[in-house]
């Protein structure tokens, strides 16, 4: 099943990310957003190999709620 986008940042200059997925078919979250490569941050979280961070600005927490309908937004 494709991903759903639910929406992109509106205050992203290019428009382009950060940007928040639905996989219904697996109901999950798929989040594009810039690559947290900080040291210091990285330090303190616990993350496995197979895993990644991200980071997207706390305006984004609106998508995940899934309260905006398709036809809201052209852009989603």
């Amino acid at each position: 099943m494709p991903l759903r986008k639910l929406g992109k940042d509106p205050e992203s200059p290019s428009g382009g990310s950060p940007t928040i997925y639905l996989d219904e078919e697996k109901d999950t979250y798929v989040v594009q957003g810039w690559t947290v490569d900080d040291v210091a941050r990285l330090s303190q979280m616990d993350i496995p190999g197979h895993e990644s961070a991200v980071e997207i600005p706390r305006r984004m927490v609106q998508f995940f709620l899934e309260v905006k309908k398709d036809d809201d937004d052209p852009d989603v």
